[in-house]
C-alpha cells in the first residue's frame, strides 16, 4: 500500500478532538404506519453543513453506538479543505434503540432491514446517503438495500450510493450445517438462555464456562440494560434469529457480478476472520480482476490484515488506511 494511503488517516487523525457525536430522536409516525429506525449522527465539524454522507450498518446483536469510535477517526481523517462528512450510525430494527420502538412488522428479514433505511432517509428528508458501510450482517443489508434501490423498489427519487463497503461479510448463502462458525454458536446459546438474568457477571461467567472468548462474554454483557432485579437484552433475540436465518440464506452473488452502474462494492475480507471457504474468495478475486463493463458499476476486493471479525476493533488503524483514500476520491 501506497505510502500516501497511510498518511492520511494518521494525519486525520489530529482533528479527532473536533469531532462532535449529535443524538438525534428517531422518528415515529403511528398515522403512517411506519416505524423508523434509530440513529445518531457523527460529524466533523457539527456547525457547519455537511457535503457527504456515509450511514453506517452495524452486525448482528450490535447497534450503532459499536461503531461511534471509528466513524470519529473516518469522520476526521475525511475533513480537509473546508469537506464535512456526516456519518449516520443506524440502528437495526431489533438492534440498539430500535428494538425499544414498537412497528417493524414481520418478516425480519434483509428486505424490510434495508427498506428500513431507506424510509429512514424519506422521513428525515434527506437527500440519499452517497455511501454505505455494512459490516457482518449489516453487510448484507447494505446490499440488499443497493439491490432494491436499483430495481425502484424506493421510488423513482431513490439513488444508489456511489459506494457501498461490505465489511467482513460473505456475499454468497451461509451453510446452516457448519456448526463451527462462532456466530451460530452463539446463537444456539442465547436461545437457551433465560430472557431475564441475573446479573452481566454472571452472563460473562456461563460464557466463559461454555467455552467463549472473554472479549467476547464481555461485549455480550455490555448488550444488557437494567430491568427491574433483573438484566434483559438491548436486542429483540427472537426476531434476531429471524434476520440472522434471512442472512444465512441470501445470496448476493449475483449482484457483485453485474453491480449497478455508477456504483463501486468494495468488499472487505479480515484476514484472520473464519467466515471464508477458499471457493467464495477466488470468486471475489476473479470478480474484481475482470472488472466492469461501461454499463456497470465496479467491484473491488480488499484484506484487512492482522484483524479478525470484529474488523472496526481489531485493527480500526488498518481499515481507516483502505477506506479513507476511496471516500476522499468522491469530493
Amino acid at each position: 500500500m501506497s505510502s500516501i494511503c497511510r498518511s492520511k488517516p494518521v494525519e486525520g487523525l489530529r482533528f479527532l478532538n473536533r469531532v462532535r457525536t449529535i443524538c438525534s430522536p428517531f422518528i415515529h409516525r403511528p398515522n403512517r404506519c411506519i416505524a423508523t429506525v434509530a440513529y445518531e449522527e457523527v460529524r466533523s465539524s457539527p456547525e457547519k453543513p455537511y457535503n457527504f454522507t456515509a450511514f453506517i450498518l452495524h452486525g448482528l446483536l450490535g447497534s450503532g453506538r459499536n461503531w461511534r469510535s471509528f466513524s470519529r477517526s473516518l469522520a476526521s481523517s475525511l475533513s480537509a479543505d473546508g469537506v464535512n462528512w456526516r456519518m449516520v450510525l443506524v440502528d437495526l430494527r431489533n438492534h440498539g434503540k430500535s428494538a425499544e420502538i414498537e412497528g417493524f412488522l414481520p418478516p425480519h428479514d434483509m428486505e424490510n432491514a434495508a427498506k428500513d433505511v431507506a424510509n429512514l432517509v424519506n422521513s428525515q428528508g434527506w437527500d440519499w446517503p452517497d455511501v454505505v458501510i455494512g459490516h457482518s450482517m449489516g453487510g448484507k443489508v447494505a446490499l440488499q438495500y443497493a439491490d432494491s434501490c436499483s430495481r425502484g423498489v424506493y421510488g423513482q427519487s431513490a439513488r444508489l450510493p456511489k459506494q457501498l463497503w461490505v465489511l467482513d461479510s460473505v456475499p454468497g448463502k451461509v451453510d446452516p450445517e457448519d456448526s463451527s462458525r462462532e456466530v451460530e454458536k452463539v446463537m444456539q446459546t442465547l436461545q437457551s438462555i433465560p430472557s431475564s438474568i441475573p446479573s452481566r457477571k454472571w452472563l460473562v461467567d456461563h460464557m466463559l464456562k461454555l467455552g467463549f472468548s472473554k472479549a467476547l462474554s464481555e461485549w455480550l454483557g455490555s448488550n444488557l440494560q437494567k430491568s427491574g432485579d433483573q438484566m434483559t437484552w438491548t436486542f429483540n433475540i427472537e426476531a434476531a434469529i429471524e434476520m440472522f436465518n434471512s442472512y444465512r440464506e441470501k445470496d448476493y452473488c449475483p449482484l457483485l457480478e453485474h453491480p449497478p452502474k455508477g456504483t463501486e462494492i468494495a468488499i472487505v475480507r479480515a484476514e484472520k476472520s473464519d467466515r471464508w471457504d477458499p471457493e467464495t474468495v477466488q470468486k471475489l478475486e476473479s470478480l474484481a480482476s475482470n472488472g466492469g463493463g461501461e454499463s456497470e458499476g465496479k467491484m473491488s476486493y480488499h484484506i484487512l490484515p492482522n484483524s479478525g471479525h470484529w474488523v472496526h476493533v481489531e485493527n480500526p488503524r488498518g481499515l481507516l488506511e483502505i477506506i479513507t483514500p476511496k471516500l476522499a476520491s468522491l469530493v
